[in-house]
């Protein structure tokens, strides 16, 4: 029995605990309450510091850690194409895999424990499997025009059917249709029926942005424009993407995770609380994409589960998910007009239980109780936390940034007094280098291929040597 010692507990479901103690029977916890009260075990004092739950990130992109900072200020629509290209031209599937093990690597040092990630390469579950991490790797599939549905789901198929066997208690898999544009509605509907077959859930990017809701409903705007540029027929379909969803059952019967949400208006958020459809709140990237502000207070007050995302190191820059509910609070307050729309007790539990709720793991991880596996941060509280009067509020307002100093998933400890366990200290350095490749590519790429870049191409030609076919079919 590991007995974990901390100035403060925050169970989440429960009030703060003060010099408190989480017992650990193997992969569970057994007890949580007063030190004097614990049972005998092995002692480790945690010190000044916040124990939490583990940290929920429910939705990222790990596999794009080798692209932060190329991509600042470009839309997102662009954003789709330049990976594609990236992909194509310098990120092997040794690339994509390095980079998914840094940020999850850098999501353990921020007590993330659980991870939702969107992946167009798949190779994202196996850098869970190694990691030891708790979560859902969503295998993406895209197809905007009528032809692509069909190559389209024989190659989401026979990716699911590749990374089975990968699978483990803590890691498995799930189907994302990319969004509803990127998606023809006939492929949605296969890709959904297919994962529901499969007993696989389901994530979909949706109103992430006003374009999205122009493409539907007016055919028209900078996604319908390029769309056209590419050769696909587009038309008016529907008044908004959730009422789309809802149009065509998806909502209502397969029930996915509903990314961003940010453009909703009071009919939307109705259907989204109607279908009980939980909704990824991305604060960070919807800012820094300028897509404005989900209405987060409307749909918890609808009884909406609402979980946080960190969307990816391109629009996120690091993978702190304090940070996240920090924003989160703070936005909606802005957005309101409101200093209680979301206090600190509510935007943590988005960061931890509303995000284990949201990915149907809520039966084991989320909170501190007994029973449930030890999914478990504990923070150091620095001199921004001083003086303190609510804990609480402490971890949300004034501890973004600062690393766990302790971190266990199912009980394994994988980060201890700071340090992460089994890192690889080579890992910073060879997504560098390919950070470096893509840098030295699109700067060949903007000369139009003229100048001086023998040396370059050369670079590129070896990095960019790829292995499996090209990327799923798409816009």
């Amino acid at each position: 029995m590991l007995l974990l010692h901390a100035r403060w507990l925050l169970p989440v479901a429960e009030p703060p605990i003060e010099r408190g103690t989480v017992a650990v029977d193997g992969r569970h916890i057994a007890y949580v309450g007063p030190r004097a009260g614990a049972p005998r075990g092995v002692d480790h004092d945690l010190g000044d510091a916040l124990l939490m739950p583990g940290l929920v990130d429910a939705h990222t992109h790990l596999e794009l850690t080798a692209m932060r900072g190329l991509l600042d200020g470009v839309p997102l629509w662009r954003r789709h194409v330049a990976f594609a290209r990236a992909r194509a031209a310098v990120l092997t599937d040794a690339a994509l895999l390095d980079a998914a093990r840094l940020a999850i690597a850098d999501g353990l040092r921020a007590g993330v424990t659980t991870f939702a990630d969107s992946s167009a390469s798949g190779v994202s579950l196996q850098a869970m499997v190694d990691a030891g991490v708790r979560g859902i790797m969503y295998q993406e599939v895209s197809g905007a025009a009528p032809e692509q549905r069909q190559p389209a789901l024989v190659a989401l198929r026979d990716a699911i059917e590749r990374l089975r066997p990968l699978e483990t208690e803590l890691a498995r898999l799930g189907v994302a249709p990319r969004s509803v544009y990127a998606v023809h509605e006939d492929l949605l509907i296969d890709a959904c029926a297919y994962a529901l077959a499969e007993r696989l859930p389901i994530a979909i990017h949706l109103a992430e942005s006003r374009a999205e809701v122009a493409f539907l409903r007016e055919g028209a705007g900078e996604i319908a424009d390029a769309l056209r540029a590419a050769g696909v027929a587009v038309e008016r379909r529907s008044y908004s993407p959730v009422h789309l969803l809802k149009e065509l059952a998806v909502s209502d019967v397969a029930r996915p995770l509903l990314v961003h949400c940010v453009a909703l208006d009071e009919t939307d958020v109705s259907f989204v609380a109607e279908s009980g459809c939980p909704v990824v709140h991305c604060p960070t990237s919807d800012a820094a994409l300028g897509h404005g502000i989900a209405p987060v207070v409307e749909l918890l007050d609808a009884g909406v589960t609402v979980a946080l995302g960190t969307e990816s190191a391109v629009t996120g820059g690091r993978a702190d998910v304090k940070e996240e509910a920090r924003l989160a609070a703070l936005l909606q307050r802005v957005r309101t007009g409101r200093p209680d729309a979301i206090g600190a007790a509510r935007a943590l539990e988005m960061a931890t239980l509303g995000g284990a709720r949201a990915l149907g793991l809520d039966d084991r991880v989320g909170s501190l109780e007994v029973g449930k596996e030890a999914d478990l941060a504990a923070f150091p509280l620095s001199s921004y936390a001083v003086p303190r009067g609510d804990p609480v509020a402490a971890a949300v307002f004034a501890l973004a940034g600062t690393l766990a100093s302790f971190v266990s998933v199912a009980g394994e400890v994988r980060v201890n007094r700071g340090e992460l366990d089994g890192a690889d200290p080579e890992l910073t350095a060879r997504v560098q280098r390919w950070a470096d490749s893509l840098r030295e590519w699109d700067e060949i790429e903007r000369d139009g291929g003229t100048g001086n870049e023998s040396a370059s191409a050369r670079r590129l030609a070896a990095a960019g040597t790829r292995r499996g076919g090209a990327p799923p079919p798409g816009i």
